[in-house]
């Protein structure tokens, strides 16, 4: 194999898909790619003078393309999907056990225009419930977690506000101020038997699957965002990083069907996904991905994230 001549410094989420780019079991002939594993992403990879790239926020992204910011070249590969319905929590002797059971309630989210929480709002519309007429409240999500501003200029006296007296949104939830949270991490002990939260919808599994049958797609919460300058000098770049990413997954997969003893039932997730997913689920490119990319385009909007509709050729020229 040829000596790699070019560094790629990529900061990506700790992903076990990684593994074999990490491993150097899969190389590239071009680019010595060093990854470093970060917890949390990046604000933006315009200044980041120790990286050639990122992962970054899908929703953050769209946001600095609407503002006229091009220090960002997108790459339409998500190393981030997934369903919303299974982050919704509620008590556990909550009587809510529909999506439609939110509509006027008070709903606590862990940031406001974060990509996840757009995509759950979405849900929300889907079933007829109008955004305005629930009390939002943004916060952190455990007592274990900085109190920061995530609100991000969207607060609104009487609708969307901050926690009050910065307390978590687990605490306000136990307390019964919060009815539902609204998160993509689960809280520690969640699923311990003394538990005293549960997801909305129990049966997630079904109401996702239902979903992607009437979508098409499971949403992009996270993408690679490169230096324009680097994609300048090697126009080659994005699509050789999609390619290794590729190669990086499937081979991880095909390991953990081989040895299928990660948990106990990985095998059921690779059964269900085969008889439901279409092969390509999660390849990355914009045409396979133009009608997820539109709908978010359109959610933002629509959720007055974004003050004008956007395309898809405006964020991937």
């Amino acid at each position: 194999m040829m000596g790699a001549s070019v560094t790629i410094r990529l900061a990506l989420r700790d992903w076990d898909y990684l593994t074999p780019l990490l491993l150097g079991e899969v190389r590239s002939e071009r680019f010595d790619v060093q990854i470093t594993r970060v917890g949390t992403l990046l604000p933006s990879v315009e200044g980041q003078h120790a990286f050639d790239g990122a992962e970054l926020s899908f929703s953050g992204y769209v946001r600095r393309r609407a503002r006229g910011n091009r220090g960002e070249y997108g790459v339409p590969y998500f190393l981030m999907r997934g369903f919303r319905h299974r982050c919704i929590l509620v008590r556990q002797d909550a009587t809510l056990g529909r999506i439609a059971d939110l509509a006027g309630r008070r709903i606590g989210v862990t940031g406001w225009p974060d990509s996840g929480n757009s995509w759950t709002r979405a849900l929300l519309r889907r079933e007829g419930v109008d955004l305005e007429q629930v009390s939002w409240y943004a916060g952190r999500l455990t007592d274990a977690h900085p109190v920061v501003d995530r609100l991000s200029g969207f607060g609104r006296p009487g609708w969307l506000e901050a926690a009050p007296d910065e307390r978590s949104l687990m605490s306000l939830l136990a307390d019964g101020f919060l009815d539902a949270v609204f998160t993509p991490f689960l809280p520690a002990g969640f699923y311990d038997s003394g538990s005293a939260f549960r997801h909305l919808l129990p049966d997630y599994r079904t109401h996702e699957l239902t979903y992607y049958r009437e979508v098409g797609y499971v949403p992009g919460m996270h993408l690679l965002v490169l230096s324009p300058d680097i994609v300048s000098r090697h126009p080659d770049l994005p699509a050789e990083l999609c390619c290794l990413l590729a190669r990086a997954k499937a081979l991880w997969l095909a390991k953990r069907f081989k040895y299928a003893d990660t948990t106990p039932w990985v095998l059921d997730d690779f059964a269900t996904i085969a008889r439901n997913l279409r092969p390509e689920w999660d390849d990355g490119g914009v045409e396979i991905n133009r009608t997820m990319i539109a709908d978010f385009l359109a959610e933002l909007h629509v959720q007055n994230i974004l003050a004008e509709p956007m395309d898809v050729s405006d964020i991937f020229p």
